[in-house]
């Protein structure tokens, strides 16, 4: 038997390789667990709706004569909080978002000394973290966004 090649089937051989090729990258993309596809947040919608008082937050934050300020450390990441407001008025959260992998997330309360907190290295892998304080100066909230690789 004598397989004749022409341009016709030299065409559809090409395009069922083509075809072979992005069905295998969908595939590897949706099926295998070592390509994880991780939600920014799992309340999307909710969270939109408080998008405003962010913005108000942040707003605030850039009112202040200095912001907060990240750096690292061998120890790990150290925040420092403007001098001038007040010590003991300050309370909040430090949300640490990982986003190639959620379960590396962490939440941490703010417990200052001397204007500074360090977030240890252990809680902390080497790459880019989302880094979100939420913070309140006796009764004037702020919020500081900022993306940081460790």
């Amino acid at each position: 038997m004598k397989i004749r090649l022409n341009w016709g089937t030299g065409i559809f051989l090409a395009m069922l390789a083509f075809m072979i090729f992005i069905l295998t990258f969908v595939y590897k993309s949706i099926a295998l667990d070592e390509y994880q596809h991780e939600l920014v947040s799992e309340d999307y919608y909710k969270d939109e709706l408080h998008y405003q008082e962010e913005i108000d937050k942040i707003n605030n934050a850039k009112r202040l004569g200095k912001n907060i300020e990240l750096s690292n450390t061998n120890e790990g990441i150290l925040i420092k909080f403007p001098k001038e407001v007040e010590l003991a008025d300050i309370s909040g959260t430090i949300y640490f978002q990982r986003l190639s992998n959620e379960k590396l997330d962490f939440t941490e309360d703010i417990k200052l000394d001397n204007h500074e907190q360090l977030i240890s290295s252990d809680k902390l892998v080497s790459g880019k973290w989302i880094v979100k304080i939420d913070w309140k100066n006796k009764e004037e909230e702020f919020l500081f966004k900022d993306s940081w690789f460790y």
